[in-house]
């Protein structure tokens, strides 16, 4: 998944590699490329798995990750290996106060 501000930053994204089904992720790794007028960027999965499914409707609409990044624009599910990498991973309100630090540091 690209977060809302991922993909204000990148603004339109105009193709998507997505990973494979199947595929073994690890924590930290690039799973997927999104291409932009303005930029190229990676995806990384923020815990390890393997990639269970993937949203190929993104192929013929990659502007879905900007439309709706937390619904119909999601680029693959995982199935967890390690629990505790999912405990890790910030909450929403912690995500937000993130993003405002990150603002405010310029």
């Amino acid at each position: 998944m690209v977060t809302d501000y991922g993909q204000k930053k990148l603004r339109e994204v105009v193709y998507v590699e997505l990973p494979t089904i199947g595929q073994r992720v690890e924590e930290g790794e690039a799973i997927a490329t999104l291409e932009s007028v303005k930029a190229s960027a990676e995806v990384y999965t923020p815990a390890s798995g393997k990639v269970i499914e993937v949203n190929s409707k993104l192929v013929d609409s990659p502007e879905l990750v900007n439309d709706d990044p937390y619904g119909d624009g999601w680029i693959a599910k995982i199935e967890l290996e390690e629990e505790r990498e999912f405990e890790d991973l910030m909450e929403p309100d912690e995500y937000r106060k993130y993003l405002e630090d990150l603002e405010e540091r310029g």
